[in-house]
């Protein structure tokens, strides 16, 4: 199993307190959202993480090797972060994960580690983590599922009063769905051109084409997707529920 942390975005939206730090190296309590993801996956038993980089890509590189020198960690560089969205970093990341397992991660959540172990042990080869506890409008990524946890539709276009609920950006896939993921973004990114969309358009697509997601519901387990200063504060307030 591998862990592709996807860390290459500039986060605007939370400005000035990126202007110098990129946003996963921001402080939640006594340490940085990045530190807590890396912790969550060491406690899971993952200690091979690829890492795509971007903005402030120096600050990261720089942390991970002071932090955790004895994990391995391949670095993959997103030199066009200011133009592309996260599709695009997932693509550049092809030679480091195809062959394995993977286990998604986007870089500002923080969340429970058991959220990860939930996904690990779920009886499905493809898996991600749904969030059904908080009332959903424009801007989440929801999930429609069809028969039983299995994902129908997923996307920010998603009806909210049809959804089943939002996914955090944490998800698990089997060797053989990762290889056939990639194939269709050599199509969506390297051939069309289509680099500035959520990297869910492809978990649609691979849908479509005939792979089944199942969507694990997290329960009472705490996660929180980090955009805005009021996030960040709500996460503050929050990470003293969340156990080490």
């Amino acid at each position: 199993m591998r862990a592709l942390i996807l860390a290459a975005g500039v986060a605007s939206r939370l400005r000035p307190l990126t202007n110098d730090t990129p946003k996963c190296l921001l402080p939640v309590g006594d340490r940085s959202i990045l530190e807590r993801t890396v912790d969550n996956l060491i406690a899971n038993g993952i200690r091979d993480l690829v890492v795509v980089t971007g903005y402030l890509a120096d600050h990261v590189r720089t942390f991970l090797a002071g932090s955790f020198p004895d994990l391995r960690v391949t670095f993959v560089h997103n030199s066009r972060f200011e133009a592309t969205n996260n599709i695009y970093s997932l693509w550049l990341a092809k030679s480091a994960v195809v062959g394995d397992e993977m286990l998604l991660l986007d870089s500002d959540i923080l969340f429970d580690r058991r959220i990860v172990a939930l996904l690990l042990t779920a009886p499905y080869v493809n898996a991600l983590a749904l969030r059904t506890d908080r009332r959903l409008g424009a801007e989440e990524i929801k999930v429609l599922t069809g028969s039983g946890v299995w994902v129908r539709e997923i996307g920010k276009e998603v009806d909210p009063s049809r959804a089943a609920g939002e996914s955090i950006g944490i998800e698990r896939f089997s060797q053989e769905s990762v290889s056939r993921l990639y194939r269709l973004l050599d199509r969506m990114v390297g051939k069309d051109g289509q680099e500035n969309l959520f990297y869910e358009a492809a978990f649609q697509r691979l849908i479509q084409e005939g792979d089944r997601i199942a969507a694990v519901d997290v329960g009472p387990l705490r996660c929180i997707e980090i955009d805005t200063p009021e996030d960040l504060d709500d996460a503050a307030r929050e990470v003293s529920s969340i156990p080490d």
